[in-house]
């Protein structure tokens, strides 16, 4: 048994990838993946069906084991999945009680603007490394628990559970027996203490969540439960489990002081390894668990930007620029410039380091003379204009300058972007050759769990594609001026400030 069932569910599909361990070396054997639909109730509002969810990762599962030759070359399960997405389910049934609420969602700003006037965040940060904020887990359950009638008394008594997506997997596969989560997805609640790598009473007080209906917290690498026989043929042990960002940081092999990733997905998360001891951000990065495996916790800052690719899905489906994402280079490069038209994507909000809720969507610049490719490269543009903003911050935070920045997601396919990254960044960008770092950080973890390797240390993979910075200082400092008003305008245009 040398294979590793990985499970990547993530905000646009759920996918299963089957990896064949040889020493440390992992490779992709076969792989199925079912799209996600998004559902959206009312302006800021993000949902899916846990239903579907549950649904299309079994489905996935069985046609990986089923393409790679049977569950008995299988050892191990690991898991990745999207973050701070939140699930409400019956204890006795396993069925959800509402549509899953995804981490996109803002329906709580309002809770915590008010927490924020209270002058509780210092101490929420403090505790959890985190800001107050809509997009994490804590509001989402109370949210879930008063939206459901009855479930806060049925919470007490242990008959609802409260989860994010890993949970509610790791549910799902051992048929109800295990009700767990791994540190690094607790760290993303605002439930947990990032010291202690436990559940704070004084946490679930504020936020109005019942501990009752919280999993437990189990470390990254290790075995976690056993998959319901009645799933695959045979039970197979869940020995791995992160959030997707984390589990990219395990993935792009990012386990030393300094290292940093950045995932262009539906939003860009930029994970800085920070080391064994957590570091308080003064420039509004996360604090969060980069991983817990081997006896040992690695923390890490990270910086969340939340539109990257989905700039580019709104260019295609929304108003119709394009009919392809692929297409977004060539219109990108056939302008000499960028016109002087900024798009700042805050469709759901601004994260880090500016954190502005209720910041939109906003275009600057335009003129006659700005068309359709002049809003295509903006949107290009505006990945690289975040991740230096992001990168400023980390700076400012005392992290060493980074020689090298590791990237993946389905955006890192565009030179013209990732060149561009580059140059507004001043670093080397470094894609490799396999993509699939959340997936394959999963399997690294699980075959870690079950002793198919001894260490998290990854053998050395194919050369990777690199662009070098190119730009101009005065060029770089030009445009950087240009994106910082445009950022103003956005934030200043905001409904609460009209």
């Amino acid at each position: 048994m040398s294979l590793i069932l990985a499970i990547d569910q993530g905000t646009t599909s759920t996918r299963a990838i089957a990896f064949e361990v040889r020493d440390h070396d992992l490779r992709p054997v076969a792989v199925s993946q079912i799209e996600l639909a998004q559902h959206f109730p009312r302006s800021g509002w993000v949902e899916h069906d846990a239903g579907e969810i549950w649904s299309a990762t079994l489905q996935t599962c069985r046609e990986v084991v089923r393409q790679a030759g049977g569950v008995d070359r299988f050892a191990a399960v690991g898991l990745t999945n999207q973050r701070e997405t939140s699930v409400i389910w019956d204890a006795a049934t396993g069925e959800p009680l509402h549509r899953a609420i995804v981490w996109q969602d803002r329906r709580t700003a309002e809770v915590t603007a008010r927490l924020t006037a209270e002058g509780r965040e210092p101490g929420v940060q403090s505790a959890t490394g985190l800001i107050l904020d809509p997009y994490f887990s804590a509001t989402k359950f109370a949210w879930l628990l008063d939206a459901v009638p009855g479930s806060r008394e049925r919470a007490a008594r242990g008959e609802v559970k409260l989860g994010t997506i890993d949970a509610w997997l790791i549910w799902k596969l051992t048929g109800g027996r295990v009700h767990a989560t791994d540190a690094a997805n607790a760290s993303r609640t605002a439930l947990m203490d990032l010291k202690t790598v436990e559940w704070r009473d004084d946490l679930c007080v504020l936020f109005d969540v019942p501990r009752q209906a919280l999993a437990a917290i189990v470390p990254c690498a290790g075995r976690i439960g056993e998959t319901d026989p009645a799933l695959f043929g045979r039970p197979l042990p869940i020995a791995g489990s992160a959030g997707d960002q984390q589990a990219a940081l395990v993935g792009h092999g990012a386990l030393t002081p300094g290292d940093a990733k950045i995932t262009y997905g539906t939003g860009a998360f930029l994970v800085a390894n920070v080391g064994a001891e957590p570091v308080a951000s003064t420039r509004r990065l996360l604090g969060t668990l980069g991983y817990q495996a081997e006896g040992r916790t690695a923390y890490a800052l990270e910086g969340s930007i939340f539109s990257a690719g989905s700039a580019i899905q709104w260019l295609r489906d929304g108003v119709k620029l394009i009919s392809e994402s692929r297409q977004s280079e060539a219109l990108a490069q056939s302008l000499a410039d960028n016109g002087g038209v900024y798009l700042v994507p805050g469709f759901t909000g601004l994260g880090a380091p500016w954190w502005e809720p209720e910041a939109r969507g906003t275009v600057v610049g335009l003129t006659r003379d700005s068309g359709p490719a002049h809003f295509v490269r903006a949107a290009l543009e505006a990945l690289a204009y975040q991740t230096r903003d992001l990168l400023d911050a980390l700076a400012q935070d005392g992290a060493p300058p980074l020689k090298t920045l590791k990237v993946d997601g389905g955006v890192t396919a565009n030179s013209f972007a990732m060149q561009f990254v580059a140059d507004i960044c001043e670093v080397e960008v470094e894609r490799p050759a396999f993509q699939e770092m959340t997936a394959l950080g999963a399997a690294r973890l699980a075959a870690l769990g079950v002793g198919l390797i001894s260490d998290l240390q990854a053998c050395p993979a194919e050369a990777p594609a690199c662009w070098k910075p190119r730009m101009r200082p005065q060029e770089r400092d030009r445009l950087l001026s240009g994106w910082r008003r445009a950022v103003k305008a956005a934030i200043i245009a905001a409904p609460e400030r009209a």
